[in-house]
């Protein structure tokens, strides 16, 4: 009895492990058709699905540090940024976040006395002269200039700047002619009493 029990018990596990395969090619052949495809992006449009199948962030961050950190993701990385069209690609998707970055450091007090540290440091100062003093700086600030001329609001702005800078000319012209002639008609009264 011992023994048709056990011959029972290899085939149920004979016949099971044959299900199994079978309804694993099944389900496979299923998920290729395009009813299956249909059905996959189905659920994977569902809202509440997505946040399901989200990995936690927590995860993803502690995996990320750990391959940015390690020398096979350096390489890695070094070797994906040498791609022009990744780097592009990288940049552009973290140009907001950069910008915002960037915003919160200029207004943080302790960024800013870095910075200043930085530009008061002679070697730094020197170098800033150095460069500004090279010929391709020149032609982009005359470039720069020129552009910055050719614009009608800069246009206005020095014509108004021209004619307040003539006015004051004019007023202190009058104001130095009147001075003189009510100074000249003084002398003369003054000539003429002392006679």
């Amino acid at each position: 009895m011992a023994s048709l029990t056990g011959c029972a018990q290899n085939e149920a596990q004979g016949s099971s492990q044959i299900d199994y395969e079978t309804t694993k090619k099944m389900f496979v052949d299923l998920l290729k058709t395009d009813e299956g495809k249909k059905a996959i992006k189905e659920v994977l449009s569902d809202k509440e699905i997505q946040q399901e199948i989200l990995i936690d962030q927590e995860v993803v961050k502690q995996t990320i540090e750990q391959q940015l950190l390690s020398e096979k993701g350096q390489k890695f990385w070094q070797t994906l940024f040498k791609d022009p069209k990744f780097s592009v690609a990288f940049a552009k998707s973290m140009r907001k976040e950069h910008e915002k970055l960037m915003k919160d450091l200029i207004k943080d007090p302790q960024y800013q006395a870095e910075v200043m540290k930085i530009m008061q440091n002679p070697q730094m100062a020197q170098k800033l002269l150095g460069l500004v003093d090279t010929q391709p700086v020149r032609k982009e600030m005359k470039k720069v200039m020129l552009e910055t001329f050719e614009s009608p609001i800069v246009q206005a702005q020095i014509q108004e700047m021209l004619k307040k800078v003539a006015h004051d000319e004019i007023d202190q012209s009058i104001s130095k002619k009147e001075k003189e002639a009510s100074g000249g008609g003084q002398q003369e009264q003054e000539q003429q009493s002392a006679q």
